[in-house]
């Protein structure tokens, strides 16, 4: 890809950005939002999701801006500050948060496709999980043919997916009720969503899962045309979004209560638009989820085979993952994670795996790569390093860096102990690939202070294991 033809222009880079954050979550927002949190704390969640996820994007357009020779993004910046373990963890639990999101894509998909055929169910019956497989072999092969081709694709399902919203915030917009929207503002007629702290907690792991792909951009770094696109793209794509999720969630709530949005089946959206216009809302909101979760299964492909090639490349992760095919394309870690999306699709099969639970996992793995980032960021600006000419942007890029790093902090927190511990068991086995990269390279395994990281990760994986086989933590 070294040729300027193969490389991606700054509206590519946007609709990646774009691609990879309107997935499906958008369309499930109304139901997953009501489900945690009445109209007060969802106002509340997204006014701290704005700001912290706003820094979140500044970070990594700092980053691409002052460490340029950085490659591959949200890992790169954790091997570079934390050391080479904290950087494959980064790299494998942002590899597992996309595939894990992949199979959330497929349960969702097949749900939404059971509105039409009612053999699919919410997605998770047998007939779906045959479905969801042969359509993942499909993507496979397509992504296996080449990585601008499967961009262009993205660019197209993008603009498909973005007219359905904008009619659905245009008609809601119309039907808005203030008095629905205002009649019960702190959620208490529904004790049981808990104290406004508690609610705004809840809904955070949501707001968070809507988010991730921000670092889009970032990650295909080193096939931008111009550098000083890869920030561009990072917030105009941030911005479009925030937007987007802002009004189909706060115009919702105007139309049904609370408690209404909370019972719909997902895609929740589709059943708003029903109830405002009749049944070809529905058919609308349904068709337009389609098409964005393929554009969506698209993009993350993509992104997870992107990662652990660049993690490959400079020894983070074992050689094997290196191996390009003739159109270029990392076949290997496209192989190693297409297995790992089949064998999930098969266990949500049995554990009774709903949208919601595979996405509050998914958005527990990628908190780790958030964190170390925004550590990073924060760290260069305290240190001066890259600063020396720029006093005033230092001052800036440390207020900016330590609003991200508490901001990631609080999402950690927010998850709570039980999503901890099982991404804890899905960190624990990766060390067998950081072990084998390490040999490659003669180095020995662990730094000391990388052994006392790994035995933690190891003692909160055996505890998920031992919750898991007696019942007391459940996928």
């Amino acid at each position: 890809m070294s040729d300027s033809s193969g490389k991606l222009k700054l509206g590519a880079l946007v609709a990646l950005v774009v691609g990879s954050m309107i997935g499906g979550g958008i369309f499930s927002l109304p139901q997953n939002m009501a489900a945690s949190a009445g109209v007060g704390a969802v106002l509340i969640g997204w006014a701290i999701t704005a700001v912290g996820m706003l820094t979140l994007a500044f970070v990594f357009q700092t980053l691409a801006n002052r460490k340029p020779d950085l490659d591959g993004g949200v890992y790169a910046y954790a091997k570079a500050g934390f050391g080479d373990y904290m950087g494959f963890s980064s790299a494998w639990g942002y590899w597992i948060s996309a595939w894990l999101g992949n199979v959330g894509y497929f349960v969702l998909l097949f749900s939404t496709l059971g509105y039409f055929f009612p053999i699919f169910g919410e997605g998770n019956t047998p007939a779906a999980i045959i479905g969801a497989s042969v359509l993942l072999w499909a993507v496979h092969f397509l992504v296996l043919r080449g990585i601008k081709e499967a961009a262009f694709i993205n660019l197209v399902t993008t603009v498909a997916k973005v007219v359905p919203l904008v009619l659905f915030a245009l008609i809601c917009l119309f039907a808005f009720k203030l008095e629905v929207f205002t009649a019960d503002i702190w959620a208490v007629g529904t004790p049981e969503l808990g104290s406004v702290m508690n609610q705004v907690r809840n809904m955070m792991l949501v707001t968070v899962w809507v988010f991730i792909g921000i670092e889009g951009a970032s990650i295909f770094s080193s096939r931008a045309e111009k550098r000083s696109d890869v920030g561009k793209a990072t917030v105009i794509g941030f911005i479009t979004v925030l937007l987007f999720l802002v009004l189909v969630n706060v115009l919702s709530l105007g139309i049904m209560t609370q408690p209404e949005l909370a019972k719909l089946q997902n895609p929740s959206m589709a059943a708003v638009l029903e109830h405002v216009v009749g049944h070809w809302g529905a058919v609308l909101i349904s068709v337009g989820l389609i098409i964005s979760l393929l554009g969506a299964l698209l993009s993350w492909v993509l992104l997870c085979a992107e990662i652990m090639f660049a993690a490959a490349k400079d020894h983070t992760m074992p050689e094997f993952l290196r191996r390009e095919n003739a159109n270029q394309v990392p076949a290997n870690a496209l192989w190693l994670t297409n297995a790992m999306v089949q064998i999930f699709l098969v266990i949500t099969l049995f554990s009774n795996s709903t949208y919601l639970s595979l996405i509050y996992l998914a958005t527990s793995m990628i908190l780790v790569p958030y964190l170390w980032s925004a550590a990073y960021a924060f760290l260069l600006a305290l240190r001066s390093e890259t600063y020396e000419q720029a006093l005033a942007e230092r001052k800036k890029d440390l207020i900016i860096g330590a609003i991200a790093l508490l901001y990631a902090i609080w999402l950690l927190y927010a998850g709570g102990v039980k999503y901890l511990l099982l991404s804890a068991l899905l960190y624990a086995p990766g060390a067998i690939l950081f072990a084998k990269a390490k040999r490659e390279v003669g180095q020995p395994i662990f730094t000391n202070v990388e052994k006392l990281i790994f035995a933690a990760v190891v003692v909160g994986a055996l505890v998920a294991a031992f919750g898991l086989y007696d019942g007391f933590l459940t996928l």
